[in-house]
């Protein structure tokens, strides 16, 4: 993506490719469509990414600036463009004129952003008290969360229906759809709060990085282990507070899909909880321990270092120290990138044509059905952020 004033072009730079589905908008490219290759795309309005943030069928695109670009389906005014109107093209949400944003999160309909002050904002689908403001109405521009106007915001992260935010003194808050125990505020079900409740069972914990899609929610400690709760992977209960993956792995990064989560260790290999494909077959298969979430390492990656982890749905992306991208999992839409609609139980080779990785990277981020990658020089840090 060209800048100006001479600074290097998208060929030198950066480069984007998104495919899956396409319908509402969410690739970036100018037709409604699915797309089952990546495509190269030319957002020329667009300046150097440092984080994208993929959602239900909405994008948030954060610049190097702290500038903020959303496009996609906006029914719910996710967007937070002031309106419920789709837009195909990266769009700069002019709310955040005035502010420095370092952090998005995409929910099912609904986003958050995390200014550099520490301040929380949120908009888009509020049926549930997803956005935290007291109320389930749905905002079509972002508003400040006045639950935190004492305490600095590090990190939010979005749901299908509800929402994390990790702030002062390493404390998690939850809000929004409960019913699956994904708020984690008590050992009871709760079916919804509008406003932040505290995460129980952290008090001793140093937290440094949330995540949640679907009904799901984790959190990674600053000692590497993995703390789950929501809705029960493999069948298994649904867990209303927090609970501590028993794994002597150190873990650095977690990734949340609807049915299964990705889990990378420090050492660069990934194990996963739950399915990708939520098949039938696939349960009565499993033999389901209801006391622990059921680990199992992805074996195609034996001897293959893996930087970074996505998941989106049902689906699944890596990124290996070669610079490869891989995905498997649901294909219906074409969210694998391998030219078909065929789902994939092991992961495959994405091919985004020819690639010099020299002083680049390549980072991945996934949608409900879609699939972002991006290639640039600068270091991009993940979706979710890991500190």
């Amino acid at each position: 993506m060209a800048e100006q004033g001479g600074t290097p072009t998208a060929s030198d730079e950066e480069q984007v490719w998104s495919w899956g589905a396409g319908t509402d908008g969410q690739l970036g490219t100018t037709t409604l469509q699915d797309e089952y290759l990546p495509k190269l795309l030319s957002l020329t309005s667009l300046p150097s990414i440092s984080m994208l943030a993929c959602g239900g069928a909405h994008v948030i695109a954060l610049t190097s600036g702290g500038k903020v670009f959303t496009w996609g389906r906006g029914n719910s005014g996710q967007l937070g463009h002031g309106d419920i109107i789709n837009t195909c093209l990266p769009k700069p949400v002019s709310f955040f004129n005035d502010y420095v944003i370092t952090q998005a999160a995409a929910g099912w309909s609904h986003s958050g952003f995390v200014s550099d002050s520490g301040c929380l904002f949120t908009c888009g689908n509020g049926s549930f008290g997803q956005l935290g403001h007291g109320d389930n109405i749905s905002l079509t521009t972002p508003a400040k969360v006045s639950y935190f106007v004492n305490d600095s915001v590090k990190m939010v992260a979005c749901g299908m229906r509800h929402s994390l935010v990790l702030f002062a003194g390493n404390q998690v808050c939850g809000f929004g759809s409960g019913k699956r125990g994904q708020l984690g505020v008590s050992s009871d079900k709760t079916k919804s709060v509008n406003l932040p409740c505290v995460v129980s069972g952290f008090e001793d914990v140093e937290v440094v990085c949330i995540s949640a899609n679907g009904d799901h929610s984790a959190a990674l400690s600053a000692t590497g282990q993995l703390y789950t709760w929501g809705r029960g992977f493999c069948g298994s209960p649904d867990v209303q507070t927090p609970q501590c993956l028993p794994s002597s792995l150190s873990f650095r990064e977690v990734a949340l899909g609807w049915n299964h989560a990705l889990v990378l260790t420090v050492d660069g290999e990934v194990f996963k909880l739950g399915n990708t494909l939520n098949k039938q077959s696939d349960k009565q298969q499993l033999q389901v321990d209801s006391s622990k979430p059921l680990l199992e390492k992805v074996s195609d990656f034996d001897g293959v270092r893996v930087l970074q982890i996505a998941a989106g749905a049902e689906h699944s992306a890596a990124v290996t120290e070669s610079g490869e991208v891989k995905t498997w999992g649901w294909g219906e839409h074409g969210q694998l990138g391998l030219g078909n609609t065929d789902d994939q139980t092991n992961p495959q080779l994405v091919s985004l044509g020819s690639i010099d990785l020299r002083r680049k990277e390549i980072k991945v981020y996934c949608g409900s059905g879609f699939t972002y990658a991006v290639k640039r020089k600068q270091q991009l840090p993940s979706s979710p952020i890991f500190l």
